[in-house]
């Protein structure tokens, strides 16, 4: 019993550290176009995210029941085996979740909790114990869905704020007034992450008090305690700021302008917000790329890095099986030594964590440097203008008219006065030459 409840605890640790490295991972997904098109500051930015998460993670608990009953099926797992898989699991997603960070990719953090806990179930129990018609229409569906419809939304929406700004064609500071709509979505999207991502780790935790015998099979609701933990873990992680994948999703997608930003942030919080209300565990990740990349082809002469969103999907496309065998391994460890497995995936973990940390520091990226080539980027809400001329530059603009004036009224004197020398005098000797040539080069033909 012992021995269960050190377990029971190591995987709650290891959970709330999962929902800090999601927050940090996901700052991006409200706050990065925002910051790019300088509507907020860096530092604000974070810190409204994580205020936002933190309320957020309190209205909705729809999607930790995904998690705690329905993805695995618990009766067919003995209780005692299955705090290990989820531990396991854990490790899986925890380990996708800093390479990706490391690597500046934007990936999924819901798909790699998923996919730890389905490889080290598959090893840990067996197929039977995962309910693949839950993975389809809860997830894979969903993650398939989500992104392209954001970003068709995002592109309507862009077209339509455009469209209705017209007259700002020609006026480069014309609809810089979209910053201040940005700070309204960018808070909704944080909003909506907190009602979606911070449940994923509640219900990862609900399920192993379940399967200790620590609370109640038949009600799957968090409890409080757990709320207020995932809550505070969350916003505290997207505190810290991931600004590697912020600056992706900032810069390296398109260039975003404030109508963007808006449009973008508008389809992300209404597409994130409709799947917490239906249950689904949806990518926010893969919502805010999708909503960058429609708007970034919404805007007439704006261009979209294929290259880069290449490497995104790829990203995308490995975070199930990737963090599905990273999840095996850690459970294979558990099936062979048993307890001392559990310590091994402990030490391997730490040092995993640790050394992607230490890796992160050759390449030191903050808030200071995430958006150094972006314009504007760290002011807050600030529509330039064009400032009309000082006393002073009137009176040097005057002068330099008039000087001007002055030279053409001398070359206009200059070329009509009787010595001058007339353009039309050197027409004749100019086509007589040519004229000579071409009747001796007659001649010479003849």
């Amino acid at each position: 019993m012992e021995t269960a409840a050190l377990i029971v605890v190591l995987v709650i640790a290891l959970a709330l550290f999962f929902d800090f490295t999601n927050g940090f991972h996901d700052t991006a997904n409200a706050m990065a176009t925002p910051i790019a098109t300088g509507a907020l500051k860096p530092k604000v930015a974070v810190l409204l995210a994580a205020s936002l998460n933190l309320v957020g993670a309190f209205l909705s608990t729809e999607v930790s029941k995904t998690i705690s009953h329905g993805i695995i099926r618990e009766d067919q797992i003995e209780p005692l085996a299955f705090l290990p898989i989820i531990f396991a699991g854990l490790i899986g997603a925890i380990t996708w979740n800093m390479l990706t960070w490391l690597l500046g990719l934007p990936s999924s953090s819901s798909h790699a909790l998923f996919g730890g806990l389905i490889g080290a179930t598959l090893v840990g129990a067996s197929a039977a114990a995962i309910d693949f018609g839950m993975v389809l229409s809860k997830v894979v569906l969903p993650a398939l869905i989500a992104p392209f419809t954001a970003g068709v939304i995002a592109f309507l929406a862009t077209r339509l704020a455009y469209a209705m700004t017209r007259r700002y064609d020609n006026k480069p500071d014309g609809r810089d007034g979209f910053r201040w709509g940005q700070i309204f979505t960018s808070s909704l999207v944080a909003l909506a992450h907190g009602t979606n991502d911070a449940q994923k780790t509640m219900g990862v935790i609900t399920l192993a008090l379940i399967m200790a015998g620590w609370q109640s099979g038949a009600h799957a609701d968090p409890q409080l305690w757990v709320i207020l933990a995932c809550a505070f873990t969350i916003a505290l992680g997207t505190y810290m700021g991931g600004w590697r994948i912020i600056r992706t999703l900032g810069k390296g997608l398109t260039d975003v302008k404030p109508a963007q930003g808006f449009s973008a942030e508008t389809s992300t919080a209404a597409t994130i917000l409709a799947s917490s209300a239906l249950g689904f565990a949806l990518s926010t990740t893969q919502v805010a790329s999708g909503s960058v990349i429609g708007s970034g082809l919404g805007r007439r002469g704006s261009k979209v890095r294929w290259r880069t969103v290449g490497r995104i999907a790829v990203g995308w496309v490995l975070t199930l099986p990737a963090s599905a065998a990273v999840g095996a391994f850690a459970a294979l460890l558990v099936v062979w030594f048993a307890g001392a497995g559990i310590v091994i995936d402990a030490v391997l973990a730490v040092a995993i964590i640790v050394g992607l940390f230490l890796r992160s520091r050759r390449t030191h990226v903050d808030s200071s440097n995430a958006m150094s080539e972006v314009a504007d980027s760290g002011l807050a809400v600030k529509v330039k203008r064009n400032p009309p001329p000082t006393r002073r530059q009137r009176a040097i603009l005057r002068a330099e008219r008039a000087q001007q004036k002055a030279d053409r009224a001398k070359e206009r004197a200059k070329s009509t006065a009787p010595g001058g020398k007339k353009p039309s005098a050197t027409k004749p000797s100019a086509t007589k030459p040519s004229a000579e040539k071409s009747g001796a080069e007659k001649t010479g033909e003849r």
